[in-house]
């Protein structure tokens, strides 16, 4: 593998997701966690789920703007809305799903799909799930 140019450390301690508490090596996160009500659990503290969908949207609109910047293509204003959805799976297991949302302005619609395309095939939180799990990608130009 090539040698990275940044990593990440976080730690989870507790009981993980069902009230346990995830803090980074440098002190800037540091969050309690909780089961979702949706998922039967008390809420009320974020979740993994949570987590990863602000990482990818995230990340998934620095890659926008990248492809943007580098097609000389200016976007007046941007937003990228994840879903990250989980699902039970056979013998306990459960798998993810997502949906990523972009919303644009300034360009028209052809550019806006061929932009989301573009970084869809750049971003890193794409590319370590692709194929691996269920993924939709829009656009939408207000």
């Amino acid at each position: 593998m090539a040698d990275s140019i940044y990593t990440a450390v976080a730690t989870s301690t507790g009981d993980g997701r069902a009230g346990g508490r995830t803090v980074s090596d440098d002190g800037l996160l540091d969050l309690k966690l909780a089961i979702p009500a949706d998922m039967g659990g008390p809420g009320g503290a974020t979740n993994p789920e949570q987590l990863f969908a602000a990482g990818w949207a995230s990340c998934f609109h620095s890659a926008l703007k990248a492809v943007a910047s580098a097609r000389k293509v200016t976007v007046s204003d941007s937003a990228v809305v994840a879903e990250v959805s989980i699902h039970p799976a056979d013998g306990g297991a459960f798998n993810l799903s997502a949906a990523l949302h972009v919303e644009l302005s300034g360009v028209d619609q052809a550019t806006a799909d061929e932009l989301v395309e573009a970084a869809h095939a750049v971003c890193p939180y794409s590319n370590a799930t692709r194929g691996n799990i269920e993924v939709s990608v829009d656009a939408t130009v207000a």
